[in-house]
């Protein structure tokens, strides 16, 4: 959902880490999502950051060079899957802020990577990049594997619209220009290149691995920003599938999904939270509800709830937020100072007037009038999300990581607070499991790499405490981070690691 791409800043190694090493995983049980049980007893053998053996029983010799790992009470599980992130901006800094305070940027984007690595997420999908994002992203020495999506919104439609004129054409260089828009070009710009042919020819050459696009008619109902034709997003969607690349919709109302449905998008890259007009029942969906998200199970395609959306901008509001002590795990202490100085919280005051509370000085109050005024749309995901799971909908895990300049959807920790929601809307673990791992890596076509522990995938694994296909609190409090072959432990790579 991001809005802007800007400079990321490279940042040095970690103290401490390892680099990728052969590795033996003695008397650990490996839970797997293509797997109906646990795997007792198991020795897992890594080499050259890939998994080369997985044996139970008799065991072979140990490897002359292995570092061996006493896996007893422990279980191996593929590292985690983030398929919605934007990695452009310093959560809770809009690009301006950054150029006027670059030392705490620097430190912040230092630590971004290492947090969500410290919550289990070895991968992660960009869905608003570049080849030059990407590679800033990727000049540092410890980052989770990530890859990314070529954005592909129409000529000034959403997201494209709160970008400045001067820069949104180069922010957002995969735009769509549909037959009639022409006459509002900026000067330079040929409309042949901003096919959805043209667009998609660019990202694949560029290195993408998915493209994204949006129908989003804005968030006040006063707004009618622009919004694709179905035969164009058709003609993406089929260009796409013709050079392999998934096609993801950015679309939280009924009429955006059933447009989604409609053009054959393969994700849809949030959950169902704007239900138009139509009331609501005492309990359940509508019946245009439950039309769509029957549409979306028969037709497979992948659906990522995204509470983190909403509920980013309610914690923003919150005044007791910034005293979580698990916010110290993954921002650093600087960056945390800052957000609490008038111009860090420029954006909450902002939003402050929207939800009527701009004047209200009493925390109390204010917690209650934002938590009443969000409630509904909750309610509404809870319940959308709730029918796709019970009806074996393909849920896939994704987070919107900062969906906007938010301090309230910290890197890593935001993941954690999203399945604790997916949790409460009856999502069951090993459904949350499967949605982070194996389904996450076949929706964005990397299940060959990772998603799985077996034999020749990538080693991007972690040593759990708890068995995650039964409690989500397996999460909380991770053993062991394998990333390529690299063992990494998790107290090295929190915010706060200097801190005894």
């Amino acid at each position: 959902m991001y809005i802007r791409l800007s400079s990321l800043i490279a940042c040095c190694a970690l103290p401490g880490i390892l680099a990728a090493q052969d590795l033996r995983i003695e008397h650990v049980q490996v839970a797997s999502p293509e797997r109906s049980h646990v795997v007792q007893d198991a020795t897992v053998d890594i080499s050259a950051g890939r998994i080369t053996a997985i044996t139970t029983g008799a065991k072979s010799a140990r490897p002359a060079k292995a570092q061996v790992i006493d896996g007893h009470g422990l279980y191996l599980a593929p590292g985690l899957i983030d398929t919605h992130v934007h990695l452009s901006n310093v959560p809770g800094m809009t690009p301006e802020q950054e150029r006027l305070h670059p030392d705490l940027g620097e430190t912040a984007r230092q630590q971004v990577p290492r947090s969500f690595l410290y919550f289990g997420y070895t991968t992660l999908i960009d869905l608003m990049s570049t080849p030059d994002g990407k590679a800033r992203w990727q000049h540092q020495d410890l980052i989770p594997d990530t890859y990314f999506c070529g954005a592909a919104p129409v000529l000034d439609g959403y997201p494209m619209n709160y970008s400045p004129q001067a820069t949104r054409y180069t922010d957002t260089p995969y735009f769509i220009v549909e037959p009639g828009s022409q006459a509002t070009l900026p000067a330079g710009i040929n409309a042949a290149d901003h096919t959805p042919e043209a667009v998609v020819s660019r990202m694949k050459a560029d290195g993408a691995i998915c493209v994204k696009t949006f129908f989003d008619r804005g968030q006040d109902p006063r707004e009618t920003l622009k919004v694709p034709r179905l035969e164009t997003i058709r003609a993406l969607v089929q260009a796409a599938h013709k050079v392999g690349l998934p096609v993801l919709l950015h679309a939280s109302s009924t009429e955006a999904q059933t447009f989604g449905l409609d053009a054959g998008v393969d994700v849809m890259a949030h959950g169902l939270w704007n239900w138009g007009q139509e009331e609501a029942p005492a309990a359940g969906v509508t019946p245009t509800v439950q039309g769509v998200l029957d549409k979306a199970i028969q037709k497979h395609v992948g659906w990522q709830p995204t509470f983190r959306v909403g509920q980013g901008f309610r914690d923003l509001l919150l005044p007791s937020f910034l005293s979580d002590p698990m916010l110290a795990r993954v921002l650093p202490a600087t960056l945390l100072e800052w957000y609490a100085t008038p111009e860090g919280q420029s954006f909450r005051s902002q939003l402050a007037s929207g939800f009527g509370v701009a004047s209200e000085n009493d925390p109390k109050a204010i917690e209650a009038r934002v938590n009443a005024l969000s409630s509904a749309v909750f309610g509404k995901l809870e319940r959308s999300t709730r029918y796709m799971a019970e009806h074996h909908g393909l849920l896939l895990f994704g987070t919107d990581t900062p969906c906007a300049p938010l301090f309230s959807n910290p890197p890593g920790l935001n993941g954690w607070w999203e399945m604790q929601s997916l949790a409460a809307s009856g999502v069951s673990p090993s459904q949350i499991f499967r949605a982070a791992t194996l389904d996450n890596a076949r929706a964005l076509k990397l299940d060959k790499d990772i998603g799985t522990v077996q034999v020749g995938k990538r080693a991007n694994l972690l040593l759990l405490r708890e068995d995650p296909t039964q409690t989500i609190q397996a999460y909380s409090h991770i053993d062991k981070v394998i990333l390529g072959g690299r063992l990494l432990d998790p107290t090295e790579l929190a915010a706060n690691r200097s801190i005894k």
